[in-house]
């Protein structure tokens, strides 16, 4: 844990791809484009700009750039995300290796087909975005993932789902795997499926930064929860 906290979050340095990727960020945040948003968490389709959902919606670059740090200290062979949204988080993770498989799942079909654009402007071709219902769509991606290094859950912000896809990505964690909860106080509900996921006997140990959690699985590690400033 110590190294974990040397090497990745007290860690600042920058690396070349950021600037592209922040520079992409700041063309979508001026996108006026009007999508028809549909909503599997909610049940609720909605109208919105591209420069709305960049501007509230997506990942900050602080905390895109720790997932893009964590991912390149356990050398992650493969990222699984849960919630591509325009695409930026996978950006980091994809452009961490052309090597690492990056999956990540959308449930909107119009606003998989702005990631889609944003992949390609960034030439990253390791990135496989599947689009339908995460509920659907998971278990047969998972199928395909037999080993899963590292994975960010940011899609269904319920308690109920997210301890489903927690669970269904259970079987292909290994002692160096880790899973980050995003939103972990984004309401009671969703305070409730932190504190399960840690109570959860798999779990050796978290990590709460309030805006995420942490999630480790090395049974070398004393089982303990830190809650520490990012």
């Amino acid at each position: 844990m110590f190294q974990f906290t040397r090497y990745v979050l007290q860690e600042n340095h920058p690396f070349y791809i950021f600037d592209s990727i922040e520079k992409l960020r700041q063309s979508l945040e001026k996108d006026n484009r009007i999508l028809n948003v549909t909503d599997f968490g909610t049940g609720i389709d909605r109208k919105r700009k591209v420069s709305d959902i960049a501007k509230k919606s997506l990942k900050s670059a602080r905390e895109s750039q720790l997932l893009f740090r964590i991912a390149n200290y356990i050398k992650a062979g493969n990222f699984l995300e849960l919630g591509t949204s325009l695409g930026v988080t996978a950006l980091y993770l994809g452009s961490l290796s052309p090597r690492m498989k990056c999956v990540t799942l959308e449930g909107c079909p119009q606003i998989a087909s702005v990631a889609k654009e944003n992949f390609k402007k960034l030439n990253l071709k390791n990135i496989e975005l599947v689009v339908g219902n995460i509920d659907v769509t998971l278990p047969n991606v998972l199928a395909s993932m037999p080993q899963l290094d590292m994975a960010f859950i940011d899609a269904n912000h319920r308690s109920k789902a997210v301890l489903e896809y927690f669970a269904l990505c259970l079987p292909n964690v290994h002692k160096d795997t880790i899973v980050i909860i995003d939103d972990i106080y984004w309401s009671d509900d969703m305070e409730l499926a932190w504190q399960t996921i840690k109570n959860h006997p798999q779990v050796t140990s978290t990590i709460d930064l309030f805006h995420m959690g942490i999630v480790f699985f090395n049974t070398d590690i004393n089982k303990m929860h830190y809650k520490m400033r990012y």
